[in-house]
């Protein structure tokens, strides 16, 4: 079984920070080995569904995978439901700033003010609103299906956080979970239901400490519970049980 995940730093942050794509704690790579097979990452810092869509579109390397993938896992959304003061352009132009000492104390004033501001401003605007989420994913399901249709394709419900740098504001997360279900029922996607699997392991704090990534026992968790979704998936595409 051979995995092309498409995802944001849930998928390769661990209990302390960012590791190699190929640590064999992180859930893609539980998932994959569970099933026997190999899993293949693309994914950045805070990537929505807008950014899977690119990397489908624009990544050369993401191409060369698509036709040796048995399952595409969108493991985007989650990012997309998180309060965003400032519009996406000008919070990701923050690194073009220069010279140094001004982008970092931007940066630094930045980092400050966000969690007031959602608050403030309830949780709103989010990363990406739930009918571009829905979009975007629509059209990377619509293009793997038409290059490679035997691939078969999994989501994910947005995950849960208690991240002070958002003040554990989450408003935006209802609504973009109903729109990505009616999505999913429409396109024929079966998605993972993220809160019941690692809820408690965020409210309890056992995960990362910035309250929003996950420790191993997280990992393992999805890890697993995937693997047992992409199974399920593959009984119904094959109409039969496997041995």
């Amino acid at each position: 079984m051979r995995l092309l995940v498409l995802g944001d730093s849930l998928t390769f942050h661990g209990p302390q920070g960012p590791l190699p794509a190929d640590h064999p704690g992180l859930w893609p790579n539980v998932a994959a080995s569970a099933l026997g097979g190999h899993a293949e990452l693309a994914a950045g810092f805070g990537w929505t569904a807008r950014d899977a869509w690119w990397a489908l579109t624009g990544d050369p390397r993401v191409w060369s995978l698509l036709p040796r993938t048995d399952v595409l896992v969108l493991a985007v959304g989650h990012m997309d439901t998180l309060p965003s003061p400032l519009p996406t352009f000008l919070r990701q132009g923050l690194r073009y700033l220069r010279p140094d000492r001004l982008r970092r104390r931007a940066r630094a004033g930045y980092r400050a003010a966000q969690p007031v501001l959602a608050r403030l401003l309830g949780g709103y605007p989010v990363a990406l609103p739930p009918h571009l989420t829905v979009r975007y994913l629509d059209d990377s399901v619509r293009a793997v299906r038409a290059l490679e249709p035997g691939i078969r394709v999994v989501g994910m419900t947005p995950s849960v956080h208690r991240s002070p740098a958002y003040a554990g504001v989450h408003s935006g997360r209802a609504a973009a979970e109903r729109a990505l279900r009616g999505w999913a029922r429409s396109a024929g996607v079966p998605l993972l239901d993220m809160p019941p699997l690692v809820g408690e392991h965020v409210r309890s704090r056992s995960g990362n400490p910035d309250g929003m990534h996950w420790g191993w026992e997280g990992h393992d968790l999805v890890g697993n519970a995937m693997a047992e979704l992409i199974r399920s998936v593959a009984v119904s595409h094959s109409g039969q049980a496997e041995p």
